[in-house]
């Protein structure tokens, strides 16, 4: 989760470095990838790498159009979140097999 939200805050802060022209967003979008990959490092230690990375990137990508909707004035269409629950489908379901294959 820590991995996640470092990269759904660096993401968020993207946009707002200008081109990587204003400082401190730019820092902290530095310091938010780092600390998302460090965080996912961590993760791999008890979860496979493919399930880690598709919750990571998954769950990161859904908060972002969260954050990209209530913040950014980005609009919500029925098919953009139909989208985003099929993603959260998807994480929901690999982790879920996951979790069923290592029991046998």
């Amino acid at each position: 989760m820590l991995s996640i939200l470092a990269d759904v805050i660096a993401t968020a802060a993207l946009k707002s470095s200008e081109g990587f022209t204003r400082l401190v967003p730019t820092l902290i979008v530095l310091l938010g990838y780092g600390l998302g990959f460090y965080f996912l490092s961590l993760s791999l230690k008890v979860i496979p790498v493919g399930t880690a990375y598709a919750v990571a990137s998954g769950l990161g990508t859904a908060l972002i159009v969260l954050l990209g909707v209530l913040f950014m004035k980005e609009p919500l269409s029925a098919a953009k979140l139909g989208a985003i629950l099929l993603i959260v489908a998807g994480v929901v379901a690999l982790n879920a097999l996951d979790g069923h294959s290592s029991k046998s």
